[in-house]
């Protein structure tokens, strides 16, 4: 397995036998979607923070957006003997084969960040579509009476988190009407794909007012290819609350607005959540981490010496 086993029990030493059998600390292993974004980073970052904080130990393994190595990770954390997985899903419905090997072993689950039709005890997450319609309404406000248009940059193709935050997106737009949504292409949340996207983007559409990117590194990314075209007239929202994007709404350049999804504090309630499973505790079967609107009206607030702005 392709993993980073990260001892975290004090005083204690990597155990490649797992299971909280031995010194009677927790185990637990975490399946990640990805590391191809600094959100993923910060979500494994947090979770290790978390899982020393608790004195149990973490197994992180990386699916590089491969479904089916992630279902084959999942096996493998669970031969490892870990008492708890977190499952951060490349695909909801494609993950099944791993629930199943999970519920086979009785090893329960928590999905992080993404939810899964069935086979979790519990999901820690936000409300991706609230955080598309909180921008969303940010844009229309800043748009005006006069409407535009608005060129959305998307994260990944069939996933849940690209679809609940267009649809929020969609739902605060369509309530004002007059402003035309131009949806691109997937860019699965990575900067260098949303610079190579936002290149076309502006020649297909030279009347674009908005780009709304379904995270802060793609909206970065454009934002990048806006400026080397001389495009400072064009506004940019996000999503995540990523600092680099604070910092530029804090500014006041064209960054407009994103929201906040701070994935150490996800990472937290994750973990401490997993802990409260394997020590017998009943836990909510959905835990919502909140989130909130970064505008100039409260950006200078929120910047500090961290990757993503603090959830408030």
């Amino acid at each position: 397995m392709a993993a980073c086993s990260v001892s975290t029990t004090p005083g204690g030493d990597d155990n490649d036998g797992g299971g909280s059998g031995g010194d009677g600390s927790v185990t637990i292993g975490f399946s990640q979607a990805t590391q191809q974004s600094p959100f993923y980073v910060q979500l494994s970052r947090g979770a290790e923070d978390a899982a020393e904080a608790a004195g149990a130990e973490l197994f992180v393994s990386d699916a590089g957006g491969d479904v089916t190595k992630q279902n084959n990770d999942i096996q493998d954390l669970i031969t490892r003997g870990v008492d708890v997985l977190l499952v951060n899903p490349v695909d909801p419905q494609g993950v099944r084969p791993g629930l199943a090997a999970a519920e086979a072993a009785g090893v329960e689950v928590v999905t992080v960040d993404r939810p899964v039709p069935e086979g979790a005890t519990s999901y820690v997450g936000r409300d991706n579509e609230e955080m598309g319609r909180i921008v969303g309404e940010r844009v229309a406000e800043a748009m005006g009476d006069d409407g535009g248009k608005v060129v959305e940059i998307m994260g990944d193709a069939g996933g849940a988190v690209a679809r609940d935050r267009s649809a929020g997106f969609h739902e605060a737009i369509d309530a004002v009407g007059g402003i035309e949504i131009v949806e691109g292409p997937y860019c699965n949340y990575i900067r260098s794909e949303a610079v190579t996207a936002m290149q076309d983007l502006i020649q297909t559409n030279p009347d674009v007012e908005v780009v709304y990117a379904h995270n802060d590194d793609m909206a970065l990314g454009a934002l990048q290819v806006l400026r080397e075209n001389g495009r400072d007239d064009v506004m940019v929202a996000g999503v995540d609350g990523l600092m680099e994007a604070v910092d530029a709404i804090a500014e006041g350049g064209p960054y407009l607005a994103t929201a906040l999804n701070d994935p150490v504090a996800m990472a937290e309630r994750a973990v401490e959540t997993a802990v409260a499973i394997a020590e017998g505790e009943d836990v909510e079967e959905s835990i919502d981490a909140g989130t909130a609107l970064v505008d100039p009206d409260n950006a200078a607030d929120l910047t500090a010496d961290t990757t993503f702005a603090a959830a408030e």
